[in-house]
């Protein structure tokens, strides 16, 4: 089987193709054939190593592990003897990021408990566009004290691949979505149901005169101080995009000063892997309630230049890659 890897950090054209001994399932495992994966900014971070300290964990001189890859949708090939869930042929998604067992191959062992269904009526394709954005999405709005209806709502990156799924997601969950994206992405997003559209290469969106109950920033440019101007009394600002350490940095202190001082609340949200969140996000997609919005899908010999336009950081949703002929 053919698998991509980095022996160190590097960029994506540092990335090996080997040709490694198709695994076996363990007992509690089964052996999935990877019809289709995403690009997601943490494979970036995991790839190059940075920020700088990831390294603590994956690695301060060379990476501890070679393999890449979170998102992955396939079919079950094989099965453990101690497997009861899955059977041979079951289609399956799932994101894999936590447990280092790497997306960017031909097949991949998985733990039978780490699986989900793949929801049925799209393919592979689509389905491998959902895991860790989604599920991102998913937490950003159910945590926190969660989304209510007729809250006023901002999403900042809205035309990205998580923002795609946090407006769809909070305008399930009744609210009022504004949406600030650039715009080629604009008609998109009002059709997955934003109410307003602030077109950043147009107006400034830190000059917006409406107070909002909930800020999500996606990218990572919304400053504590700004969250702060367009909150509401007893409103939340989340950020979930990396902007760069020192804004990090800024954000973490300022925000905590924020919260001291005043009534807002200024936060970050790390996504945790969850089956159950990721049961609900198909439940979604076979209801009709959400769709995964797809930019670019590249072959899986492509999957360099994949990474290559994810990081430019302008895509209209998710950039996957395929690893079938569907």
């Amino acid at each position: 089987m053919k698998r991509y890897i980095r022996k160190r950090y590097c960029g994506p054209e540092g990335l090996e193709v080997v040709n490694i001994p198709t695994p076996e399932p363990a007992e509690d495992e089964v052996l999935v054939k990877v019809q289709a994966t995403s690009i997601n900014p943490a494979d970036s971070h995991t790839m190059r190593g940075t920020p700088y300290f990831y390294r603590l964990m994956l690695g301060v001189s060379r990476p501890k592990n070679p393999k890449l890859g979170a998102d992955l949708s396939g079919i079950i090939e094989k099965v453990g003897a101690n497997v009861n869930q899955w059977q041979v042929g079951d289609e399956v998604f799932s994101d894999i990021l936590s447990v280092g067992a790497g997306a960017f191959g031909e097949y991949i062992c998985v733990k039978q408990q780490h699986l989900v269904r793949k929801p049925n009526g799209i393919s592979h394709q689509a389905a491998a566009a959902v895991p860790l954005a989604g599920i991102t999405a998913l937490q950003s709005v159910t945590s926190n004290g969660s989304l209510k209806p007729g809250q006023q709502v901002m999403i900042i990156g809205a035309g990205g691949g998580v923002g795609t799924f946090l407006v769809q997601l909070a305008k399930h969950y009744g609210a009022e979505v504004t949406a600030v994206c650039s715009t080629g992405k604009a008609e998109k997003v009002k059709m997955l149901g934003a109410t307003e559209i602030i077109d950043y290469t147009r107006e400034d969106y830190r000059n917006c005169q409406k107070a909002f109950d909930f800020i999500i920033d996606a990218v990572g440019n919304c400053s504590a101080s700004t969250a702060k101007k367009l909150l509401k009394p007893n409103g939340t600002c989340l950020l979930i995009g990396w902007g760069g350490f020192g804004h990090l940095i800024s954000y973490i202190l300022y925000g905590w000063w924020i919260g001291l001082r005043t009534d807002r609340k200024i936060s970050i949200l790390t996504a945790q892997f969850s089956t159950a969140d990721l049961s609900t996000l198909g439940s979604l997609i076979e209801a009709g309630a959400i769709v995964p919005v797809i930019d670019k899908i590249y072959s899986f010999k492509e999957l360099p230049q994949a990474i290559a336009y994810q990081e430019l950081g302008h895509s209209g949703g998710k950039v996957v890659v395929t690893l079938s002929n569907e």
